[in-house]
């Protein structure tokens, strides 16, 4: 780990036979920050670092992602990843928290939140969703490629998804190789990729537990949300955005022009003022 581009203390905690990693770095109100594929916690290496002056921030890796080691037989499938959430909410004993979310972060952490509603009191939502996937053509195609036996495989013996996806989905700036050395170390072997690979089939494979989070969503939709949307995305648009919108009544929106699918690491600086400028808004209300 480079101390500069990731200056945080590592923490582990055993849940289930894994060993989780996650960080967790100031003080004050709690942001859990929950990470999509194929990266982990060092996407939002530079919203932490601008907001635990104010906040706690707390991001871990889900098992088989970052510094996380999954247990032997782990699924590595959307519902897996929210039970090991649910499961790290109560050993660490967290309450009054904001969810951060980001692409399977969203229903990672939404199904986590309808599941111990009373844990959560705001929700950051950043380019995700939080419903089955029918009909959406573009999104259903990506799915069985991506997710079929060729796109498996290419996923685990060339990391497709680090070389291909983290540069394209920075439109602001271009990734250094330092830190594309941090995405391809965390998934270096083939079997580390299996988290990697499993998670895009998914998206039509798991159509149930989707239907699920959408069927629950009255357990959250009147939280306080912000949503901060990266309108250069590849994978989400403005159709997106809006169906977040209504299921989140009680929003406020940031658009952030021109940024690409990871917005926090590609608009770190324009992320983070919006939480704080958030927050502060709905302090004063």
């Amino acid at each position: 780990m480079d101390a500069d581009l990731y200056p945080f203390e590592s923490r582990f905690v055993e849940l289930d036979g894994h060993v989780v990693h996650y960080i967790d770095e100031g003080s004050g109100p709690i942001l859990l920050m929950l990470h999509g594929n194929p990266t982990w916690s060092f996407v939002y290496r530079e919203v932490i670092a601008a907001l635990r002056d104010r906040f706690r921030c707390i991001a871990l890796d889900y098992p088989g992602f970052g510094l996380s080691v999954a247990a032997p037989e782990y699924g590595y499938k959307p519902d897996d990843h929210a039970a090991v959430v649910v499961a790290f909410l109560d050993r660490m004993g967290l309450s009054n928290l904001t969810l951060v979310a980001h692409d399977w972060g969203g229903p990672i952490g939404l199904h986590a939140a309808e599941q111990r509603p009373d844990k959560f009191e705001r929700l950051v939502l950043a380019n995700t969703w939080a419903w089955p996937v029918n009909g959406e053509l573009r999104a259903e195609m990506a799915s069985r490629v991506m997710g079929g036996p060729i796109g498996r495989e290419l996923i685990r013996r060339v990391n497709l998804f680090v070389n291909a996806l983290i540069p394209a989905g920075h439109r602001r700036r271009k990734v250094s190789q330092p830190e594309m050395t941090h995405y391809r170390e965390a998934l270096a072997t083939r079997e580390r990729r299996n988290a990697c690979a499993i998670l895009p089939g998914a998206i039509t494979d798991s159509r149930a537990f989707l239907a699920d989070i959408e069927d629950h969503l009255t357990l959250l939709d009147q939280l306080p949300t912000l949503i901060v949307w990266a309108d250069g995305d590849m994978a989400f648009g403005d159709k997106d955005r809006a169906r977040l919108e209504e299921k989140f009544p009680n929003h406020t929106t940031v658009v952030v022009h021109g940024a690409g699918h990871f917005v926090q690491s590609d608009a770190a600086d324009e992320m983070s003022e919006a939480i704080r400028t958030w927050w502060g808004n709905s302090a004063t209300e």
